[in-house]
């Protein structure tokens, strides 16, 4: 692999600028922690003031060391990390780890010096993490770029977990955890202000490097769309699992568009959609963030969701039930003729799913075996759990609980096995080894079964398919306001079905409209001022009589002029009743970093009460359209009810491609769009109202 991060992470060569002969000071611990953990490369202390460090010869100035040094680690008062940095460019330095503190993340001053220094960078081809960070290390080559005390946190070799971290104390915070849960931990970097390298650009390198199977991230926000989705593209392809904890909130535009669809995005909606959409288990805590990197060190990844429930008690069986269905597991019963079987070896045990194997197996361990196999051979599971509460532990049990767990591996090596136990952690290494997840809580585990299979199914999937061409013709987004008819004018443009009608000026050409339709419509008063025309009473519905047209005409424009008497009045759309269907609403917001995402949800007052939502990120195909209609609860009301015919679901999805597509082909030009509703009828779709704010200009 070839990556312009590689120097920060696997150097030859490092220097210390600041270095301390004091293995306590920060300028002194990573010479102390790189020697102790015998870093086979050259190290070179620069201290102006010291000919030796640490046993090692000084240099007074990095332009002094006799060779260009992979790594400099930059440990100066910000009133001379300035002149370091520059000297360090001049010098050809390849990458840089800035600890000094105060600069943006202090004052107006701090910027300026912080801009200061990102001159010097870009100027140059020095890759530098920080200022204020934390640092970097590589447990494998005994590299230890920090000042925090993660080597003496260190307990489990080097493994297949690369961590970074914006926070710097964060980052070791998780690092000594992981360390505690027994995660083998490669690499660990800390990003702090990112005056250069990022959190996505590290997720990118571990995408890439060969002893990397499993992404571990943390951020407050990031700076570049491009680069961070480029980055998850690549763990995704590479089937590398990314748990990422993201905390903060994102600023929605301008808050003050006359749509729902800005309001519904809310604070972090925009990053659901960018996890979602490139397989990323979001974590919530970080014990969530930790339980489930452990799990997926192990490396296998289930292609469904069906469970298998074994338990000695019955109790913590319906316990796991329980939160199978909160995170989505299948707990499907076991075959008839498994369940007999079941019951032949223990009459008076739970034999359904979960299988409570009772105390007799306390009796008689090989019975726990015999379920499981039988779960196995004839179940047709994903997974399984197997809960043996303080059994393992036992002196009168662990042997013949320790061979059950051998004997099972050895005869499905490929079977993914979690156990949940309440054991001494000396006794855990050994189940382990036999690649056996351990957790002590059962909800926890199979919360961590269920991330299994989340990656499981992206995995699956594989690459996602490419977003439809632009159609023909398709038209630009509009400069100024625009009322309802120009809106799906444009919006059919692009590939929506918009609802028949027509935009007349006066009550002679509506009721010349409805005799062309010939049937019932509905009227709508429509101006560029008025967004939303029912709050004015703006809509009249199923009107199917001349008489009534006409009267109707009248009233909608006396009713805007009281309303709104400034407002631009273009006249009123006379446009066909549409068929009977679900109410869905469409939308799209523009977010500063990843620019428009695309709204899904139910239409009416659904979308107003339950906010029942999804988003994504434009543009995507069919494929991504489907997931996203998938994941709203209400999702059942597409399906038929009370004897109603089901919702044209492909003809929503492809609705939902094209919407990205126009917002992604005009990215920077709009502020929100809302197709609310679009009536999704057993077959075909069509928007029946629209509405096109753009972005101001400036």
């Amino acid at each position: 692999m070839s990556h312009s991060i590689e120097p920060l992470l696997r150097p030859n060569s490092i220097a210390v600028i600041g270095a301390s002969d004091s293995p306590a000071r920060i300028g002194g611990r990573p010479i102390a922690f790189s020697k102790k953990a015998n870093f086979q490369g050259a190290i070179y202390p620069v201290n102006p003031k010291r000919d030796m460090v640490q046993g090692l010869q000084a240099y007074p100035s990095i332009k002094d060391v006799p060779e260009v040094v992979d790594c400099a680690i930059v440990s100066v008062p910000a009133n001379i990390a300035t002149d370091a940095i520059r000297d360090c460019a001049d010098t050809g330095v390849k990458s840089a780890i800035v600890f000094t503190s105060g600069f943006a993340e202090m004052d107006e001053e701090g910027a300026r010096a912080q801009d200061e220094i990102e001159a010097i960078i870009k100027a140059s081809d020095m890759r530098v993490t920080g200022p204020n960070c934390l640092g970097t290390f590589n447990n494998k080559s005994g590299w230890y770029g920090t000042f925090g005390n993660t080597l003496d946190m260190t307990k489990v070799p080097p493994g297949p977990v690369g961590i970074v971290t914006q926070s710097g104390a964060y980052g070791a915070h998780v690092y000594n955890v992981s360390q505690d849960r027994r995660i083998g931990a490669t690499y660990w970097v800390t990003t702090g202000n990112e005056i250069d390298v990022d959190v996505a650009e590290v997720i990118e390198f571990y995408a890439q490097a060969d002893d990397i199977d499993v992404i571990v991230a943390y951020a407050e926000g990031m700076k570049s769309a491009e680069r961070i989705r480029r980055a998850l593209e690549m763990a995704r392809d590479a089937k590398k699992p990314v748990i990422f904890m993201k905390v903060g909130t994102t600023a929605i535009g301008a808050q003050a568009a006359a749509s729902h669809t800005a309001s519904l995005a809310g604070s972090d909606a925009v990053y659901d959609a960018l996890f979602r959409q490139y397989g990323v288990y979001r974590a919530e805590t970080t014990e969530e963030m930790i339980d489930i990197a452990y799990a997926c060190q192990f490396g296998q990844f289930p292609k469904g969701r069906k469970i298998d429930l074994q338990t000695i008690s019955g109790g913590v069986g319906v316990q796991m039930a329980d939160a199978s269905h909160k995170y989505g597991m299948d707990v499907a019963p076991m075959p008839d003729g498994v369940q007999k079987k079941l019951k032949e070896l223990i009459p008076f045990a739970a034999v359904k799913n979960p299988v409570d194997f009772t105390a007799q197996a306390l009796n008689d361990t090989s019975l726990m075996r015999k379920n499981v196999s039988l779960a196995i051979e004839e179940g047709d599971y994903d997974s399984h759990i197997i809960y043996l509460a303080s059994v393992v532990a036992s002196p009168l049990t662990r042997d013949a609980c320790q061979k059950l767990m051998r004997d099972l591996r050895a005869a499905y090596p490929d079977e993914l096995m979690a156990i949940c136990v309440n054991a001494a952690q000396h006794l855990l290494p050994g189940f382990e080894k036999l690649r056996y997840p351990c957790f002590e809580d059962p909800s926890l585990t199979v919360r961590a079964m269920a991330a299994l299979s989340h990656f499981g199914e992206v995995f699956e999937r594989g690459h996602p398919d490419a977003p439809p061409p632009a159609p023909d013709g398709m038209l630009t987004a509009p400069k100024t306001a625009v009322a309802e008819h120009e809106a799906k004018i444009i919006l059919a443009s692009a590939g929506i079905p918009v609802s028949r009608e027509e935009l007349v000026s006066d009550a002679v050409g509506a009721i010349a409209v409805w005799r062309a339709i010939k049937g019932p419509v509905v009227m709508k008063i429509t101006s560029p001022d008025i967004p939303h025309k029912t709050e004015i009473g703006g809509v009249i519905l199923n009107i199917d009589d001349e008489a009534d047209i006409g009267e109707g005409y009248e009233t909608l424009i006396k009713r805007a002029k009281v309303a709104k008497p400034d407002a631009k009045i273009d006249g009123v759309i006379v446009a066909e009743m549409s068929s009977v269907g679900v109410e869905t609403v469409m939308g799209v917001i523009d977010d500063p970093v990843f620019g428009p995402a695309v709204m899904f949800g139910l239409g009416g007052v659904f979308v107003e009460v339950l906010k029942d939502v999804t988003f994504r990120l434009a543009p995507f195909g069919v494929d991504e359209a489907h997931r996203m209609i998938d994941e709203i609860q209400g999702r059942t009301m597409l399906d038929g009810m009370r004897g109603q015919p089901p919702a044209d679901i492909d003809a929503l999805a492809q609705a939902l491609a094209a919407l990205s597509v126009f917002a992604h082909a005009n990215t920077g030009q709009i502020e929100s769009i809302e197709i609310n509703p679009l009536i999704v009828m057993p077959k075909g779709a069509v928007a029946v109202d629209a509405l096109i704010i753009p972005k101001a200009q400036n």
